[in-house]
């Protein structure tokens, strides 16, 4: 019964996802600027773009004052795309890179396309791999910002619970289908749509504990079965995710790809990254003040440190843990909505951070909010700032490889406490 629950929750929660998501993101968009590096970057006009696909469809465009140019690809011709420069187009001492092609076949499942084709001589600098690091450190600062949101959530779940939850990912995933369905779907402004996801993933967070956990709480499940449970709930929801959204990768409609300024010759920012930092931040902070000097956050640390203990002192154990689980469920689609933005939203996009958020609460130590946030620092620099040394394909596994260092000199986590079991 509890799973049907959850079952129809999930499928009102994506229905109009289901319903719209074929007419928001059918059509493909082929995207691009035309600048002439031989003229300090000047945009190029009046250049034509052509794009052509397996199926036959020819659809072509010209750049505007600005270089820019947009060839809409209909749904229904769903080819494989070709993309075209007429470099015959090409105003009078402007011409294509040496070496450069003026044929793309771009790949990918994102329904905006970008292709650039390079116009003028190449006047990049050569860098080292260790010039890089002053913008790994900041994009690894950025992820482990994002990466604590979830990780709070998890580790205040457990602390209450002790259930380790691997259903946490989908959490994630799913403040990010709903921020993409207020954006995309609805037409509200992205913040408008992230507070809409927080709220109804704060309500999901709710259901999950009233129509799942606390029965089985009431019952006397283990911990162990009641983790094999989150696992089949893991599966149960991303199958779910991955039917409502085809198993495509979507975006959101606003601020997809800012642009970026320079910070002091060392790094390359945007103003969309700061506001995630801003809002992650004072979240972070909010969260662990209100544990720290609020009656619900003391009521909260207590059970955290011994259920039966709070509750002879007349703490309502369990409408606690159905608090954590609205806020931790919150939390984590907070998290959700911004990491949207850096890898898509795709129905596995939970489950590609879940390990991630793990190793950041297990590092900082399981049960601590402090060290759930400091560890989420700690991974996402080191995440970012391995590929340096390793392909960026095993960068998630060096985060992994981290976790075992710390949990075999420090089995606690670094701001966790040393217990003794048994």
């Amino acid at each position: 019964m509890t799973l049907l629950l959850l079952l129809a929750t999930s499928l009102f929660a994506v229905l109009a996802l289901s319903g719209t998501a074929q007419a928001a993101d059918g059509d493909r968009t082929v995207v691009g600027t035309l600048r002439n590096s031989a003229d300090d970057n000047a945009p190029v006009p009046g250049v034509t773009v052509n794009v052509e696909t397996s199926d036959g469809g020819q659809y072509t465009a010209e750049s505007d004052d600005e270089g820019r140019f947009e060839v809409a690809v209909p749904a229904s011709d769903s080819g494989t795309l070709t993309v075209s420069l007429d470099t015959d187009t090409l105003p009078e001492g402007v011409d294509l890179r040496e070496g450069a092609p003026d044929t793309l076949k771009p790949t990918g499942s994102l329904s905006t396309v970008t292709a650039n084709f390079a116009l003028g001589p190449d006047d990049r600098q050569v860098s080292t791999k260790w010039d890089q690091v002053p913008q790994l450190l900041y994009n690894g600062l950025l992820f482990g910002i994002v990466l604590s949101l979830g990780a709070l959530g998890l580790s205040m779940v457990f602390g209450t619970t002790g259930l380790t939850n691997f259903s946490h990912g989908e959490l994630v995933t799913f403040g990010a289908v709903m921020t993409y369905m207020g954006n995309r779907v609805f037409g509200l402004p992205i913040m408008v749509a992230v507070l809409m996801a927080v709220v109804l993933s704060a309500g999901f967070g709710w259901l999950n504990d009233k129509a799942l956990w606390a029965p089985l709480r009431r019952r006397g499940t283990g911990l162990i079965a009641m983790m094999i449970v989150s696992i089949g709930l893991q599966f149960l929801l991303r199958n779910l995710y991955q039917y409502f959204t085809g198993g495509r990768a979507l975006t959101y409609r606003e601020y997809v790809t800012p642009a970026g300024r320079d910070a002091f010759g060392l790094f390359t920012y945007t103003t969309r990254d700061l506001l995630i930092i801003v809002v992650s931040v004072l979240t972070l902070v909010a969260v662990t003040l209100a544990l720290q000097f609020t009656r619900l956050g003391r009521a909260t640390r207590a059970v955290s440190d011994n259920p039966a203990l709070a509750a002879s002192t007349g703490i309502n154990v369990s409408r606690v843990i159905t608090t954590v689980w609205v806020f931790g469920a919150a939390l984590a689609g907070l998290g959700g909505a911004f990491l949207g933005y850096s890898q898509s939203v795709t129905y596995q996009l939970g489950a590609q951070v879940l390990l991630l958020i793990f190793a950041a609460t297990c590092v900082g130590g399981l049960g601590s909010i402090w060290g759930a946030m400091l560890g989420s620092i700690i991974i996402g620099l080191f995440v970012e700032t391995s590929t340096l040394l390793i392909p960026s394909e095993l960068k998630y596994a060096g985060a992994m490889i981290l976790l075992i260092v710390v949990l075999l000199f420090r089995p606690q986590g670094l701001l966790g406490r040393a217990q003794r079991i048994g």
